[in-house]
């Protein structure tokens, strides 16, 4: 079964795996299968599941929330984020106003078909609207019951101290962080992780397998599997293309023998390496099929030992990302469009 851990300095504990629905639920996969999916992640023992009301243009809330329907509100974890334009993506639907973020939480606990969420996250920073009018529309949230706790995604270290700070005058937590996190990107290692840790601040991480690099099936030199994300515009082939360079390829497997030695997959042993990390409360991972999770599951409660952690950084040394000045360059300037 999965471990838990807690959320923050709280007394939230979450699935050490989060399942994750971003490119497969009303996108990647029809909604039987995407239900079948999360329904085999319960049985793993996922109970937490991270969504966002942009994913799919609000359509992934649905599914997830068609998924969960009819089981016991006290038994699973419903984490959900806003700031992407959704709906008609008008001048109000987006961002992290008072009145995008009020609209936002009443349309997820309606797709979601829940009464309140367990975590409600920034899903990036709001440069055109003050701080204080985001932290106090949050504070109001929690304080009608409509979400639980506060997370935030891709904030920098100044903006989490910021954000903090707000908070705790507030009277509530900001509990969570969540960043893109592999062993080939590394950069909240330099900054946002010890602010993280002086702040009581959990990661969150997203594709812990570097969008499926770290599984080994991309090979250098070679063509890319029919149907895998690379070939994929809506399952994310943007994000994965930073890493579809020979060196990079040609680094990852090098760490074939090392997973062999350690007894895991190469998923397996993606996973587990950022859950070596103290700072981490859970590893995000999505699947197009249930059987995909029997193999993500396994890596909870692994402990790598120190050789083979020095191995795996070793064999990525040249090709991993870990410029702090990345944290920086995430979050729209402006609005996005």
């Amino acid at each position: 079964m999965v471990n838990y851990r807690y959320l923050g300095n709280s007394g939230f504990k979450v699935s050490e795996i989060t399942y994750g629905n971003w490119v497969t639920h009303a996108s990647q996969v029809g909604n039987d299968a995407a239900i079948a999916t999360v329904h085999k992640a319960l049985d793993l023992g996922i109970t937490s599941f991270d969504t966002a009301d942009t994913y799919a243009n609000t359509a992934a809330e649905v599914v997830l929330g068609e998924a969960l329907k009819g089981l016991d509100r006290t038994q699973f974890e419903v984490f959900t984020k806003v700031y992407w334009p959704i709906g008609r993506k008008g001048p109000n639907d987006q961002g992290l106003s008072r009145k995008h973020i009020f609209d936002g939480i009443h349309g997820s606990l309606s797709r979601l078909g829940v009464d309140y969420v367990d975590l409600y996250q920034a899903h990036r920073y709001d440069y055109e609207t003050p701080l204080e009018e985001t932290m106090q529309a949050f504070a109001d949230v929690v304080r009608q019951g409509k979400a639980l706790y506060i997370g935030v995604s891709e904030w920098t270290a100044e903006q989490l101290r910021e954000g903090a700070a707000l908070a705790k005058e507030l009277k509530f937590q900001l509990v969570s962080n969540q960043p893109q996190y592999s062993a080939l990107w590394r950069v909240i290692e330099g900054k946002v992780v010890p602010a993280s840790e002086a702040l009581g601040i959990s990661q969150i991480v997203w594709s812990p397998m570097a969008q499926g690099v770290l599984s080994g099936k991309y090979l250098p030199g070679q063509p890319v599997p029919e149907g895998s994300r690379a070939t994929d515009d809506k399952s994310g082939a943007q994000f994965i293309q930073r890493f579809m360079k020979d060196e990079v390829l040609t680094a990852v497997q090098k760490l074939t023998p090392i997973a062999e030695e350690a007894g895991l997959t190469m998923p397996q042993l993606a996973i587990a390496w950022v859950l070596q990390n103290p700072n981490v409360a859970a590893a995000l991972v999505g699947a197009s099929r249930p059987e995909q999770l029997e193999d993500s599951v396994k890596a909870s409660g692994v402990v790598l030992d120190d050789a083979t952690k020095a191995a795996i950084d070793e064999a990525l040394a040249p090709v991993a990302v870990t410029d702090v000045e990345e944290t920086y360059k995430v979050s729209p300037k402006g609005r996005p469009a």
